[in-house]
């Protein structure tokens, strides 16, 4: 997976700005492997005010938007000034829009000038280790067609590594095509990046309590025995395709939205790269999605992947 058109999504409410810095670096990196990489720093604006007043005509209105993009433009220009070297080599753009909705005008631009990554910033919540995340953000993960990389305000350290947030449940051809496509744009990365060891982690459930209860001849530990055993099966199997060393690779019981966490923690992981399905409507509404509660969990930044069309027409299937 080559990321050459970059969005990077700008807050303008933010005195520094990760999202560029770190869409910078990714496309030094790039230049630097013969990967010529374009960056669109991307700016969407909105005022309710602005379309409340009565004493302004359309035209009026119409005139104040372009005043205020014609402004927030020239500071775009200022601020690639200060952050990018004039001989960086890198083609940089600007894009200003005037949207209600962030969500909305990213998804349009991405689609208008065929963006394959997007960068945008998570906020730290004060006092917790996790991020917060945004309406936007979330409907971003569902609703992207391109990867996007969720930053948080720190640098890459040389050297950092990857985990791989995979599904080795079963043996549904679907997951190992997404497993594959997570696994392989994180080898990518890693070359570019010059990052270090990819890892692997997955996570298997624990033994539910009303069987145990229910059924007096039921035996919990055959049963987790062999669901473990299952998993850590499809995992070798995984590895091996690649040549991961089985020590980086983590078979653990309990919730992705725990496991996940807690061994990007335990390896000091500078990026997570997981598979979000996007679930919409009812279906998100009652059961979310477990790369959202996973994602909301983490304090490094986040690879956010989606299966391709036809890969997500498979998984809908298999749920009907």
């Amino acid at each position: 997976m080559r990321f050459n058109n970059i969005l990077v999504v700008i807050d303008p409410m933010l005195e520094t700005q990760p999202s560029l810095l770190r869409a910078l670096h990714l496309a030094k990196q790039l230049k630097k492997a013969d990967i010529r990489a374009k960056l669109t720093l991307f700016l969407s604006l909105y005022d309710f005010s602005f379309e409340m007043s009565a004493m302004l005509s359309a035209e009026e209105r119409e005139s104040m938007h372009e005043g205020i993009i014609s402004q927030k433009k020239e500071w775009l220009e200022e601020l690639i000034q200060q952050t990018i070297p004039a001989d960086s080599g890198i083609e940089i753009d600007t894009t200003v829009v005037w949207k209600s909705r962030d969500y909305e005008a990213i998804l349009e631009q991405v689609k208008l000038k065929n963006h394959d990554l997007v960068v945008k910033v998570a906020k730290p919540a004060e006092g917790l280790d996790a991020l917060i995340f945004t309406p936007t953000d979330w409907q971003l993960l569902r609703k992207c067609p391109c990867p996007i990389l969720i930053v948080k305000e720190h640098e890459w350290q040389p050297e950092g590594r990857i985990l791989v947030a995979v599904n080795v449940a079963d043996d549904e051809e679907y997951h190992d095509i997404l497993n594959k496509k997570l696994v392989d744009a994180s080898l990518d990365l890693a070359k570019v990046l010059a990052a270090g060891n990819i890892h692997l982690a997955t996570a298997y459930p624990t033994t539910p309590v009303n069987m145990a209860i229910d059924l007096p001849e039921f035996n919990p530990n055959a049963y987790t025995d062999s669901i473990r055993g299952q998993h850590l099966i499809n995992m070798k199997a995984l590895r091996q395709h690649y040549c991961i060393n089985e020590d980086h690779t983590h078979v653990e019981e309990g919730l992705p939205e725990e496991v996940i966490p807690q061994v990007a923690e335990k390896i000091k992981a500078e990026l997570v790269v997981l598979g979000t399905i996007g679930r919409t409507g009812l279906s998100a509404a009652f059961l979310g999605n477990t790369a959202e509660h996973v994602i909301g969990r983490l304090n490094c930044d986040v690879l956010a992947i989606k299966p391709d069309p036809y890969e997500l027409e498979q998984m809908n299937n298999s749920q009907d």
